[in-house]
């Protein structure tokens, strides 16, 4: 009978293994939406789609928010599965911000070579500028592409969306929605950058006479980009750029983010460290106009989870405007 008993037990803790996970997973797992890469429309990588229940409730009233979150595995690999599997459990770990953003969760699952693991494609770094490979090149044109697909499917399923997306990402994510931004002004409504890299792209070309290229500054946006920094966008866009005040995680040591030659200048010019440079970036995004806040919280090193909370209530405040 004790025997009969300790098994019943035992089968009860499985099957709650089992079910627990599943009634977690499922609110985002039977929702999100894969699509696949499309290179014929713009974007030869797959990305996510998940849209809260609120949201199509809401969708009469008013055109929904896209939040996009860049993807960042912080791993280099030639598996494309390993970037997609990172990029579904980014959007199930954003799916409670969504839910309570009430705004559609659009990530996309970029890849990052191991076989030219210098061009930092998740940073959106100079090299997805300049590279050659399809796959690789101008990850910023194929976001745009991506939320275009998605602005189209979801309006013809009913939800109507506004034609700006907000942005957000931390680390590496944040350095590609913070360049985003200075590289698509017009299509951003928001962007909330966390601990972008050691240096947020200056929204200026020179500084003390020194010309600052990409990504330390504009000064060869055009060339690069093929078209001009729009600076009547920019400065419409809300942006908050928050850091701890104990991050020593500095992009600039890193040759996969950051040419020699140009980190050096943005040392020598700005500062050694994150937070020597802070209040310099600081007064350049005010000094270019821009819509900025800079927060720089005490006690906190890298970390995202102790800093989202500053992005959450940052996005909250726009979407009530």
């Amino acid at each position: 009978m004790k025997r009969r008993t300790l098994v019943r037990a035992a089968l009860a803790l499985a099957v709650a293994a089992i079910a627990v996970p599943a009634a977690v997973l499922a609110p985002y797992a039977l929702r999100v939406r894969h699509v696949a890469a499309d290179p014929a429309h713009g974007f030869r990588a797959d990305f996510y789609l998940y849209v809260p229940p609120a949201v199509r409730a809401a969708a009469r009233a008013a055109p929904a928010a896209i939040l996009v979150q860049p993807n960042n595995s912080g791993i280099t690999t030639d598996d494309d599965a390993k970037q997609r599997r990172d990029a579904w459990w980014m959007g199930f770990g954003r799916k409670p911000l969504a839910d309570r953003l009430g705004v559609v969760l659009l990530v996309p699952a970029f890849p990052r070579r191991a076989t030219d693991w210098r061009v930092y494609t998740h940073a959106l770094d100079r090299d997805v500028l300049t590279t050659d490979r399809p796959d690789l090149a101008r990850l910023d044109l194929q976001l745009v592409a991506m939320i275009d697909r998605a602005r189209a499917d979801l309006a013809a399923a009913g939800v109507p969306t506004r034609d700006r997306v907000l942005l957000q990402g931390f680390s590496a994510s944040g350095m590609f929605a913070n360049r985003f931004t200075a590289l698509h002004p017009a299509r951003v409504l928001a962007v909330a950058a966390g601990s972008p890299g050691g240096w947020p792209i200056a929204p200026v070309a020179a500084y003390a006479g020194e010309p600052l290229p990409y990504p330390a500054g504009i000064a060869d946006l055009d060339s690069l980009a093929g078209a001009p920094f729009d600076t009547a966008a920019y400065r419409r866009v809300p942006q908050l750029v928050v850091m701890g005040d104990r991050d020593d995680n500095d992009g600039l040591d890193f040759e996969d983010g950051w040419d020699r030659d140009a980190a050096a200048r943005v040392e020598r010019l700005f500062g050694r460290t994150p937070v020597e440079r802070w209040s310099r970036a600081e007064s350049l995004y005010r000094a270019a106009g821009a819509d900025a806040r800079f927060v720089l919280v005490a006690g906190v090193g890298h970390d995202r989870r102790r800093l989202q909370d500053r992005s959450t209530r940052f996005i909250e405040d726009v979407l009530r405007r």
